[in-house]
């Protein structure tokens, strides 16, 4: 299983704002079970190089994450896929 650290503050806040709670849940259980799994559609963004990841977490919102060194993930902004 892959270690994902815990969120900031400011990104927790965010999730419930925008009520996607139980989405949030779903999505990082599956990630972190399966971070290909195909209704995540991770990828890495452009530009390549500097390897920042995003995974869905529905059809509006994405995780977007760098993964560490040691493998973790750390999920650094979730943000509305659309603006």
């Amino acid at each position: 299983m892959i270690f994902i650290h815990p969120l900031r503050k400011d990104i927790e806040r965010y999730i419930k704002k925008h009520d996607i709670d139980k989405k949030w849940l779903k999505a990082r259980r599956l990630f972190s079970e399966n971070p290909r799994h195909p209704s995540l559609n991770t990828e890495l963004l452009i530009p390549k190089e500097h390897l920042i990841y995003s995974f869905r977490i529905d059809k509006k919102y994405r995780a977007l994450f760098y993964i560490h060194k040691d493998r973790s993930i750390e999920i650094f902004k979730i943000t509305n896929h659309y603006h």
